[in-house]
């Protein structure tokens, strides 16, 4: 069961979103340098407020929860954190990121007293307020990090921290800022962790590699997945020796993963459709199609071999210019939309199509987890 919704007149193609706690509204860029709220009135979105600090194209948006704050970044290499004024407008307090390239994503850690900022500039910025100054200074992790960061993660302890990036690399760093937090726990995945300590580090290596498109550290942090450009879906875990468990699936790239309970993760993509896997601890495997509008090609060709039958054969587009599917193209980003990663019932996907889609997962959960008990 999917509920589809689109804002404005355009559909323009939806950057990334992410919604407020009691999710009532939504912060989404139509793919320039705005950021859009929108306030939802029964079935209607009423836009509430533009905000255009930025002066490029917005790359990424996380809406803080417990303190009602947002951050965004951009191509502009700027980051910028917007608190609500008594009379409902956002107001930005412009970051120090100290980066030479654009800012691609942005990420609030758990406590929401950190975040962190992957960029072109080879490194991660990782921001905490400074309040002697009454502004938001940042600190790096530059090494080994040696291409672009694509996506960020934040382990359950606050400080761990999950980056994929353009060299095939998933790496976890410790993200430990001595002067806004308490010596840190060990963890699976090491006990000595200052800040910029390389703790574990993947390489995407199946049908030799591709870039990282989106990374998720599991409800416990124990686990952390990815996927890439290679159409792959990864596991690596820290309670069985950083072993990686890897499923080559027939689809187009995905490019946004999230865990939606302990042995279970969404993934969607170029393929229009999302997709649950369940993990046993020793493989990985399709559970769920959450569109069961998709029908089968008549040829039983999959995704991959008619695109790249369409490749071969010079052709710019199919005959048929409307999917079946709700989405009619690639999603970009998936957000929790109730519950959390340890038990989630409802996920939001947006994408190039200009649609957001809540989808309930609570069937789809529930079948795959009587195929765990069997």
């Amino acid at each position: 069961m999917a509920e589809r919704h689109t804002f404005g007149d355009s559909l323009a193609p939806i950057t990334c979103h992410a919604w407020n706690r009691d999710k009532t509204q939504i912060a989404l860029s139509p793919n320039n340098h705005e950021i859009h709220i929108y306030r939802r009135d029964g079935n209607d979105w009423k836009l509430i407020d533009v905000l255009n600090q930025h002066d490029l194209r917005v790359m990424g948006i996380d809406w803080g929860h417990n303190t009602n704050r947002i951050v965004t970044c951009a191509s502009d290499r700027n980051a910028y954190v917007w608190t609500q004024s008594e009379d409902g407008k956002w107001k930005p307090t412009l970051v120090l990121l100290r980066i030479n390239r654009a800012a691609t994503c942005v990420k609030w850690s758990p406590l929401e007293n950190k975040f962190a900022v992957g960029s072109g500039a080879r490194l991660i910025s990782v921001c905490y307020f400074e309040s002697e100054n009454d502004w938001w200074v940042s600190k790096h992790i530059k090494k080994p990090i040696r291409s672009t960061i694509t996506s960020l993660d934040w382990h359950p302890n606050n400080v761990l921290l999950c980056a994929g990036s353009t060299d095939y690399k998933v790496r976890i760093f410790s993200a430990y800022i001595k002067d806004i937090e308490d010596q840190p726990s060990p963890t699976p995945w090491g006990n000595r962790m200052p800040l910029g300590q390389l703790m574990a580090e993947f390489r995407n290596t199946s049908s030799g590699g591709g870039w990282i498109h989106s990374v998720s550290f599991s409800s416990d942090g124990n686990r952390v997945c990815w996927v890439g450009h290679d159409s792959a879906i990864n596991i690596g875990d820290a309670n069985n020796g950083n072993k990686v468990v890897t499923i080559k699936t027939e689809f187009l790239p995905f490019l946004a993963c999230e865990w939606i309970s302990p042995n279970n993760i969404i993934v969607a993509g170029h393929s229009c459709i999302p997709l649950i896997y369940t993990f046993d601890g020793q493989k990985l495997s399709l559970a769920a199609k959450l569109d069961h509008t998709q029908k089968k090609d008549s040829t039983g060709m999959s995704a991959m071999k008619i695109f790249q039958s369409l490749d071969r054969n010079l052709k710019t587009d199919n005959s048929d210019n409307f999917l079946e599917s709700i989405h009619q193209n690639a999603i970009t980003s998936i957000r929790l939309f109730k519950g959390d990663k340890n038990n989630c019932s409802k996920v939001s996907t947006s994408g190039v199509d200009g649609q957001m889609v809540i989808w309930d997962l609570s069937s789809n959960l529930s079948k795959s987890m009587q195929g765990l008990r069997l």
